[in-house]
Parts: C-alpha cells; structure tokens; sequence
C-alpha cells in the first residue's frame, strides 16, 4: 500500500498526464476514503500543481506551473547565489562534472568562471533542464544530456534510462541538491525517482558536494539521497545554526559556510 507521500506524488502525475482527475476515480485507484483524496488534492493545489473544482481536480496552465518554479529559484536567493559561488569555485579545468537538478546547483552552473566556459575546459554531465540551458548558452561548451523521463515539477530526466547513462561515467565532483539534511537521514528529496539518479551520481564521482541553504539543515525530507558519511563537503550559508554544523562535522562531513 502506498504512503500518502508516495500517493501525492502519483497524484501529481496522473494530473500532468490526464489534465483532469476525480476525487472518487482516486478514491477507488488508492483505495482510500474521498476525505483523503480531497486532502490530497488541497495540499497538491498549494503547491501550485494543480486547480481544485468540483468532484476532483484540473491541471494547472503551463505558464502558471513554471511561476511556481521560478518562486523557488527565488527563495533564499542570497544564500544560494553564494553557495554557488563557493560550489563553482571548486571546478577545475579538465574536470567532468554532474550537476543534479534543483536550483541552486543551477546557480552554480550559472557562476561557473569564464576561463572555464571553453572547449575542452571542462566536461559538464546534468539531467537538469535549467542546467542544460544555462550551459547551453554558453559561446562553447562540452555538455552531456542525460534523457528520460521528464518530471516538470523538478524541471529534470528520471529513470531507467537516466540510470543506464550514468552508470556508464564517472566524474570529478557532483553537485547535489536536497530539500532537507539530517545526520541521521543523510540528505533528502520529495521524489524517489530524483532520489534514485542522486544516488547514481554520487556512485560516479570522486567527490560529493552538497549544497543547502541554512533552511534545509535539520530537517528530513520524504526519501533519502545518500546517507551524510558518502558526502565529502556540505557548503551552506553562514546563517546555519551552528549546533546543526557542530553535528555534521563531528559525523565526519566537512562543511563550508559560505
């Protein structure tokens, strides 16, 4: 049976897929009450996944849903344009980096030095949309797609066949995003599916860098990436808490403020 997170998440794709969904089609799908279903449906909906109208749900318009995105670039914004900067730092020429998906590690991709935006310089592996447009600006560039499934709500390929693409590389550093960190959770994301290739990449690089804001830090999220000792670096900004990074460091994981 499935968790109520695990359902949401469903929830959300049959929205995108069918454009519009009924509370007792659901009821009957989950095998939960239309109570529960409509709670769903009011939390999806505050999310800004889709509209509630009468006997279930609609899906939201493209150009609203992508509001919603461009909402959470902008949250703790200073935080992770600095972040960034220090993420971006650490790339060296010659390197091959993957980026994963989630804002700021597009922010890093973004303040990634100019000398290092030329042929050969680097090798940049992502299955980001927003990564693979800010790269994909670049004057030139050596950028690896990876394909798959498309989630809109994470802007990013999943899946078998991003899985299969990784598990052919390896890599310098990656760049991992997540929505919450505890020591005793590792880091986290809403999305299985998200979870599963950051896991992947982790397995491919030589070096983890994971980025979070001050917000994130205590906090456990849905579904685990990696645990905190496969993490070589946390960079957060320098209003963490400090008993948080106290905790972090003394579990073996090095930490910048950034």
């Amino acid at each position: 049976m499935t968790t109520a997170f695990e359902r949401r998440d469903l929830i959300r794709e049959l929205v995108d897929q069918q454009e519009r969904v009924t509370v007792a089609a659901l009821a009957e799908r989950f095998g939960v009450t239309g109570t529960s279903i409509r709670r769903d449906l009011h939390l999806i909906e505050e999310q800004g996944r889709l509209k509630r109208v009468h006997g279930g749900a609609v899906a939201m318009p493209r150009s609203l849903r992508l509001g919603v995105n461009v909402a959470k670039a902008r949250k703790h914004l200073p935080e992770k344009r600095r972040i960034a900067a220090a993420a971006a730092a650490l790339v060296a020429p010659g390197n091959v980096v993957l980026f994963d998906s989630g804002t700021t590690v597009a922010q890093t991709a973004a303040q990634i030095a100019r000398g290092l935006r030329v042929t050969n310089a680097i090798t940049a592996v992502t299955h980001s949309l927003l990564v693979i447009e800010e790269i994909g600006a670049w004057p030139e560039m050596q950028l690896v797609c990876l394909g798959g499934l498309y989630l809109p709500d994470y802007q990013a390929f999943v899946g078998p066949q991003t899985l299969t693409s990784l598990r052919e590389l390896s890599a310098d550093i990656v760049f991992l995003g997540c929505d919450g960190l505890t020591v005793e959770q590792g880091i986290t994301t809403p999305h299985v599916l998200v979870a599963e290739v950051g896991a992947m990449m982790a397995s491919r690089a030589r070096r983890v860098v994971a980025l979070a804001d001050s917000s994130k830090l205590g906090r456990s999220g849905f579904t685990p990436i990696i645990p905190l000792n496969s993490v070589d670096l946390l960079i957060t900004d320098d209003a963490a808490d400090p008993e948080n990074v106290a905790r972090i460091r003394k579990a073996g994981c090095e930490v910048l403020l950034a």
